[in-house]
């Protein structure tokens, strides 16, 4: 495809089109950074302003039960649920990405004794690392987090394998793991398995149950779009939701947390993986955000996603050729998620300058420069306009200017 208006017939074409309108983008910005922080859904305003203006400040305390308050875990887990493969009652809303790691990889660790290793890639994201090595720091027993490269984890696996730790799909390249050639492998060995999810929740079909899945956790505020610091998710298949004892053992994972008891019993299921008071306002405002799927097909989704990348990549090998970029994300459709990434030596530089000029990605130490594909709201003439900013700056060099060499404390 060589002109914008083959770009256009796509978008008149295109079945997810009407979804754009449900999200405020501004005017002259194309955004590609919806797997680091998604857009702001519409509705999600006017139903912050009611929770704050006649929730809390009409109704005061008495929300916790005229609003039901307390339950927005169970209803935030329920509505994120069907999006990656899991029943109601196994997904809960709560907390960050990090401390949902440290419940679920410490209640896996307890349910696996007598083996020492936590298994993950070297590549993996740093705070799932950082999350592990502090767990098997506390951990009982000589644990330690073994760490290999991408292709070789299913050689890692062993009988001493306790937990196998992965992202579903990759942070800097995009690539995406076999969800359940790998879940099966890992329980061949006898091993559990935590995936993080943050990175393809919402942005392409996940099936955790039908995959066998152990754990899994994930973040809000991508794909999600519930806003920035937006609470996490978690999952905790049924069949291990009675056995699974988690650390943080706070009062709203209590049984009776209005009893006030002094001992701790822990809540029947997934409950019991809360711990302690939810924020309303972030919790509302994600509730509001994943109306947005309630009629959305993630088949469509996903179909739209990879020939957005697909037609992204080739416009960039064919009309930036040249210019020192090296794709870093895998050609192959069943291999990546829904991002592209570029090397470039000057690639923090050439994205600030993008960002200047409206097109909004962002950059990964060392020299990766992301891009996001989010089909909702993500048009076809979005990859032309990007990859012709793109051009333009490489080719006139604009990203050679002081401004553009200075770091920034988010990159």
């Amino acid at each position: 495809m060589n002109s914008r208006s083959e770009f256009e017939a796509l978008d008149a074409q295109d079945e997810l089109a009407p979804w754009r309108d449900a999200f405020e983008l501004p005017e002259g910005v194309i955004y590609l950074d919806g797997n680091s922080l998604g857009p702001l859904p519409k509705a999600v305003v006017q139903r912050v302003q009611q929770v704050v203006q006649e929730e809390w400040g009409r109704e005061l305390i008495r929300s916790w039960n005229t609003a039901d308050w307390l339950h927005l875990p169970q209803r935030v887990g329920a509505r994120i649920a069907r999006l990656i493969g899991a029943e109601p009652d196994e997904v809960i809303a709560a907390d960050s990405t990090s401390v949902n790691l440290f419940k679920v990889l410490a209640a896996a660790l307890e349910m696996c004794p007598g083996r020492t290793e936590v298994v993950s890639e070297s590549g993996n994201f740093p705070t799932d690392l950082y999350i592990a090595e502090g767990v098997v720091h506390h951990a009982s027993g000589e644990r330690v987090l073994r760490l290999v490269s991408s292709d070789q984890v299913l050689e890692a696996l062993s009988s001493n394998t306790a937990v196998l730790l992965l992202t579903h799909v990759d942070y800097r390249s995009g690539q995406m793991h076999a969800m359940q050639e790998v879940t099966q492998r890992a329980h061949e060995v006898g091993a559990l398995v935590i995936w993080d999810l943050s990175h393809s929740a919402g942005a392409m079909p996940v099936d955790l149950n039908a995959c066998g899945a152990d754990f899994a956790i994930g973040c809000g505020y991508k794909y999600l779009n519930g806003g920035p610091g937006a609470p996490a998710f978690l999952f905790v298949a049924r069949r291990h939701q009675e056995a699974a004892r988690q650390p943080l053992s706070g009062w709203l994972g209590h049984a009776q947390p209005f009893a006030f008891e002094s001992g701790y019993t822990p809540a029947p299921g997934v409950d019991r993986f809360l711990c302690g008071t939810p924020g309303v306002l972030g919790m509302s405002a994600l509730e509001t955000a994943l109306e947005v799927f309630e009629s959305v097909d993630l088949q469509v989704v996903r179909s739209k996603s990879l020939l957005l990348s697909q037609h992204f990549m080739e416009l960039v090998e064919s009309r930036c050729a040249g210019f020192g970029l090296e794709l870093a994300t895998p050609r192959e459709a069943r291999l990546r998620g829904s991002q592209v990434s570029f090397a470039h030596p000057e690639a923090f530089a050439v994205m600030r300058a993008l960002i200047a000029q409206g097109v909004i990605g962002d950059f990964r130490a060392p020299n990766l420069m992301r891009f996001g594909f989010t089909p909702l709201y993500t048009r076809f003439t979005d990859v032309w306009d990007a990859v012709e900013a793109l051009r333009e700056i490489l080719q006139e060099r604009r990203w050679d200017s002081p401004e553009f060499q200075q770091r920034t404390a988010v990159t």
